[in-house]
């Protein structure tokens, strides 16, 4: 990764949505430097013990927090969240990559920018990383990843897919 590479902080959800996909390398070649929190690599490591994806891109680089999540984000999400936003905010990294709805509304809410997994795959559209997105959105759905139908449809008619 370039020195001068944007970094962004992601979570489990869209790095184990991505390994269903098959496309963390899709993500890894892009101009981006990857770090998570250690609490998102518990959890990817848990979740894999548990029949998830196993998921160790060899591009994540995880890092440790300076100090605990705050405890009303770890309140309301789970702690690997809390930790993404607190990374972020530790190292000011303006974007972080979550999925669930309740972390990117905490994440917005402290001025964070937010993207998702499906985020990362039209920026690969746009970098040029690869050709098509549908295809790759159809392996997430097959095997069993969920989005919102109207969602996918902004992001194909966005990718010049519909």
């Amino acid at each position: 990764m370039p020195a001068n590479a944007e970094q962004l902080v992601v979570d489990s959800g869209p790095l184990i949505a991505l390994a269903r996909m098959d496309a963390l390398g899709v993500v890894g070649a892009l101009p981006l430097d990857l770090i998570c929190p250690r609490e998102v690599r518990v959890e990817l490591d848990a979740g894999a013990r548990q029949g998830y994806p196993k998921v160790e891109p060899r591009w994540l680089q995880v890092v440790e927090l300076q100090s605990p999540p705050a405890p009303l984000a770890v309140a309301s999400l789970d702690v690997a969240e809390a930790a993404v936003i607190q990374l972020a905010l530790e190292r000011g990294i303006e974007r972080v990559c979550i999925d669930e709805i309740k972390g990117r509304r905490l994440a917005s809410s402290v001025g964070l920018q937010v993207t998702g997994s499906l985020g990362l795959l039209l920026l690969a559209k746009i970098e040029g990383v690869v050709p098509l997105l549908r295809p790759i959105i159809r392996r997430g759905l097959d095997a069993g990843v969920w989005y919102d139908q109207e969602l996918i449809r902004r992001l194909l008619r966005e990718a010049g897919e519909e």
